[in-house]
């Protein structure tokens, strides 16, 4: 007999989003804090750039909103932004009452600049900034008697009655049981989709969980085919997911070709320090044009004990591999990095299924609309964390636990094909990186929507017949969650932001969101 469990909040997902959710919840709640790796393993962990904020005194509020809604194209929400902007301030001084210690310049915080900022207000922890949050945050969750964290447990599907979400069932790694954790409100905390793609440069886990569990549960998504290239990403072939941060090029880092040429000066006027859709394609387009594996960033001007204090994490991840960035160029190439779109939310994080909210990378708060803005995305998880926790603090949840059936497996048998649950993997990877990249075709996008529905199909048959594992589970949704992407890449007919199609090169004179509901 299958386990169940019931809590007052199921929080799945433990990046920032996630463990600021818990800490910002009432104490008088009991809180199931979900993580389905180890505890710190995410996005927001491997996080070097930092946290954008209006700290400065020749900064303000609506150029910081100005430049967000530049980047966002067009389809960037103002009341969310301004609200996102506006709480910014109060969001680091949380961090800061949690532990974080973000590096100071004297008695000021030192604030680097990014692509699309016009003034210097990223507030960071040398370039280490996202695990020096999770490790704090974490730390605060422990020290709560009404958390209690399950680590490798993994979310199949949540438990939706009369359009209401009571739960999920959810995979304990350890036992091979699914479990039903029931609960009165539940928030979906577990990142992007970036692993739909063969380079990334997020860890094994951003396989769309949530995403794809929020549509099944028939919750609206939006804007999906906005998946962000990050410019830098380090190439070399023992240097899995590693970025090279946006601040490196904040800091005067210069892109340059092999013979030591510069580019992106011929691409947009702020060159390196252009939005990330820009320099990825700028990068891309260079890759090709001269049959490159890759372009080079230099920083090598600068003073070696500079960049040892500001980039201590880079300079000895390339020096490990034989690269010294105070005398070379570092080899980078553009890697999926950032779901800009998601679960549509509102302000509270509240979607449009009740009792289900959805916070951080895998949410659609329409605060990055069409491209995300450097350092905005820790921000917003944040931000919303503490509104979404605002809100359930203020409901009640004094009724009774709806009541569910366990989870049957009774007609499933145990797979003895694990090797097709990796090669469709592995092929789905493929499609959307030679299919649906940085440049895309009609012709690409319908051949990846036609390959992705057949494989689909062939999970969907799979997922029926066997014993339900970790790996099926996260199949499942990266095939959903790429099948969403291409979909909405389809209904754009016109090239903005992170989105651009070969067949319809120019910006439509009216911007529009792309709407998916499941039927």
């Amino acid at each position: 007999m299958s386990k169940q469990q019931h809590f007052d909040v199921l929080i799945i997902g433990t990046g920032s989003a996630g463990l600021m959710s818990a800490l910002q919840l009432s104490d008088d709640l009991n809180i199931a804090l979900i993580a389905k790796d180890k505890l710190l393993e995410g996005s927001s962990y491997y996080a070097q750039g930092g946290i954008s904020a209006v700290l400065d005194i020749n900064d303000n509020f609506t150029t910081h909103v100005q430049d967000t809604l530049s980047t966002a194209k067009g389809l960037g929400d103002k009341t969310a932004i301004r609200f996102m902007v506006e709480n910014a301030p109060k969001a680091i001084a949380s961090l800061e009452r949690s532990g974080v210690e973000f590096t100071k310049d004297k008695d000021n915080y030192h604030l680097t600049t990014e692509g699309g900022h016009s003034h210097r207000r990223v507030v960071h922890i040398a370039d280490k900034t996202g695990q020096s949050i999770q490790i704090n945050l974490l730390k605060s969750v422990k020290e709560k008697n009404n958390i209690t964290l399950f680590e490798n447990y993994i979310a199949i599907d949540l438990l939706i009655k009369s359009h209401d979400c009571h739960g999920a069932y959810i995979l304990n790694k350890n036992t091979h049981q699914v479990e039903s954790f029931i609960s009165h409100k539940t928030i979906i905390a577990t990142g992007g989709a970036s692993k739909a793609y063969l380079y990334t440069s997020n860890p094994d886990t951003s396989t769309g969980d949530g995403i794809a569990m929020a549509y099944r549960a028939k919750c609206v998504i939006t804007n999906m085919e906005f998946t962000q290239f990050h410019p830098t990403c380090l190439y070399h072939p023992h240097a899995k997911s590693f970025l090279i941060t946006e601040a490196l090029r904040g800091e005067g880092g210069k892109l340059i070709l092999p013979n030591g040429k510069t580019f992106m000066h011929e691409f947009d006027s702020r060159e390196e320090l252009a939005p990330r859709d820009i320099v990825a394609r700028a990068i891309d387009a260079q890759i090709k044009i001269h049959g490159l594996d890759c372009v080079y960033l230099d920083i090598s001007f600068k003073d070696k004990n500079w960049i040892k204090q500001h980039f201590p994490t880079i300079y000895k991840k390339c020096q490990s591999l034989g690269i010294d960035i105070a005398i070379d160029a570092i080899p980078v190439v553009p890697a999926a990095h950032y779901t800009c779109g998601g679960v549509q939310t509102n302000l509270n994080s509240q979607t449009n299924v009740g009792n289900l909210y959805a916070v951080g990378e895998v949410a659609y708060t329409g605060v990055h609309g069409a491209n995300r803005m450097a350092s905005n995305s820790l921000l917003e998880c944040v931000v919303f964390a503490k509104s979404c926790a605002n809100h359930i603090n203020q409901q009640s949840t004094t009724l009774a636990h709806k009541k569910f059936s366990q989870w049957d497996a009774s007609k499933a048998a145990p797979s003895k094909e694990k090797v097709v649950v990796s090669h469709l993997w592995d092929e789905i990877r493929r499609i959307m990186w030679n299919f649906v990249g940085i440049v895309r075709s009609n012709k690409r996008l319908k051949y990846a929507q036609y390959r992705l529905d057949q494989i689909q199909a062939e999970v969907n048959d799979y997922y029926k017949l066997y014993l339900i594992s970790s790996d099926l589970i996260e199949l499942r949704n990266l095939v959903q969650s790429a099948q969403l992407i291409v979909q909405s890449a389809i209904s754009r007919t016109e090239s903005r932001g992170l989105h651009y199609n070969e067949d319809y090169p120019q910006q439509a004179n009216q911007a529009t969101n792309t709407i998916i509901k499941k039927s």
